[in-house]
């Protein structure tokens, strides 16, 4: 696969996403003065463009017709590459799956891979040093229903367990350090969550999974039944929540609620159960409402769902319902453009990209369908303060070109998560590969 070429760009560029009715971005920079507009869709996304969204310029509801505007999804085209910051390139790293979703790299730097469609978990090696893998060994195939999440017990450079949050439960293999099979049968869990199906129909059935640093707490992410259905709704029970549970799946409590699907939480490395989550919000209201978020996790927290959104906002279609819930409402840390579809997150905890970029987030955007115009089918990059731990509010492109055209796209970014030699891994289910970024280093001139 040939590298892809540096892609470069002009420093301080800042894409001001205005959220208007019309769905356009003025083109604006820090310490420079205001240029062009551009489109706020996938025209408009390049590597090191920074993107803010401004919530004091939010559209009313209903400002632009609900778009029906699913991609065709299509072969990747010959001479396609994805574009990568300068410094950075970009290969395919292994393909052939089916449905790869969730990443996770084992303390030895194996690669697990969660293929949810046939409940598969995978797993590869690179056993000769060329930095791709040349062992893909089924880990597991039994005893799980849609697996998504995937997560080793205890932290650490020992665990004993593989544990698979399923749409409908939570089960654990016996796992030790470079077992490339499970060596005993499965053990499900007393954690009764509540499932989905692959389809719309069946409501968000992804369920994420992680510990804490000290293995005390594990935390599972359930999105909702619905758009828009309050909890009243049977259906909606224990949806739209993040859990926190005992590590042998005891002593289940709520941790955060009113989140429409958190599709990815991660721990923030140097802190013990610091939780962050990356969310799909609700459609339906418009192009540009409701953004999807990325944001830390409030112990006890709400966000909104189905009655607010993005603070004390209320949805029309849940009108006069609860209003003592607005001021409750929280406003996330990183708004992203509506429709996105944020899914995985994970931490850089490497030590290949520049010092800037550790313990930076990056976030997988698996594109948008309730957009008239395309956004999202890209990697992006948060930057969290190293001291503070507070992220700056904005988001960055990293990895783009995705889209073939307005109508068409061929990938569509879901897992990510950092090799152990400090390389970037993200997995697509369009073409069903697993790419990876490196640093190489600033090309001379």
């Amino acid at each position: 696969m040939p590298h892809s070429r540096p892609f470069v760009f002009l420093p301080g560029r800042f894409l001001l996403c205005a959220l208007s009715a019309f769905g356009a971005c003025s083109l604006a920079a820090q310490d420079v003065a205001p240029t062009k507009s551009v489109p706020g869709d996938w025209t408009a996304d390049s590597p090191g463009t920074r993107h803010r969204i401004d919530l004091g310029t939010m559209p009313a509801p209903f400002a632009t017709e609900s778009a029906g505007n699913g991609p065709h999804e299509v072969r990747r085209p010959d001479g396609a590459e994805p574009q990568v910051p300068r410094g950075f390139q970009i290969e395919v790293y292994a393909s052939g799956f089916k449905n790869p979703r969730k990443l996770l790299t084992a303390p030895n730097g194996d690669l697990f891979v969660t293929e949810s469609g046939p409940g598969v978990i995978r797993v590869l090696r690179d056993t000769q040093g060329t930095g791709k893998p040349d062992v893909n060994e089924v880990f597991a195939d039994h005893g799980m229903n849609k697996p998504f999440g995937i997560a080793f017990y205890p932290p650490g450079p020992n665990p004993k367990y593989l544990y698979v949050a399923n749409t409908d439960s939570v089960v654990r293999f016996p796992y030790h350090n470079g077992d490339l099979k499970t060596s005993g049968p499965v053990e499900k869990l007393g954690v009764a969550l509540p499932g989905g199906g692959l389809l719309r129909g069946g409501g968000h059935w992804t369920r994420d999974l992680v510990f804490s640093k000290d293995g005390a707490k594990m935390f599972v992410s359930v999105g909702s039944k619905s758009n828009v259905d309050e909890n009243d709704n049977p259906e909606e029970n224990d949806r739209a929540r993040i859990f926190e549970f005992n590590p042998d799946g005891t002593g289940q409590q709520v941790y955060a609620y009113g989140i429409r699907n958190a599709v990815g939480i991660a721990i923030r490395p140097g802190t013990n159960d610091e939780l962050w989550m990356s969310t799909n919000e609700r459609d339906g209201l418009g192009d540009n409402l409701v953004p999807d978020y990325i944001s830390c996790v409030k112990e006890g927290g709400f966000y909104g769902w189905p009655y607010f959104y993005m603070g004390n906002h209320p949805d029309p279609r849940k009108k006069g319902a609860h209003p003592e819930l607005g001021p409750k409402t929280l406003v996330p840390d990183v708004p992203v453009q509506s429709h996105s579809a944020t899914l995985n997150l994970c931490f850089y905890d490497g030590k290949q990209f520049p010092e800037e970029y550790r313990g930076n987030i990056f976030a997988a955007f698996h594109g948008s369908w309730n957009r008239e115009t395309r956004t999202g089918y890209k990697i992006v990059r948060v930057v969290v303060d190293p001291g503070t731990g507070k992220a700056r509010g904005d988001y960055e492109d990293f990895v783009t070109g995705f889209v073939k055209d307005q109508d068409s796209v061929w990938g569509r970014p879901v897992g990510i998560a950092v090799a152990k030699d400090g390389s970037l891994l993200f997995s697509e289910d369009d073409n069903n590969t697993i790419w990876k970024v490196s640093y190489k280093g600033e090309p001379k001139s």
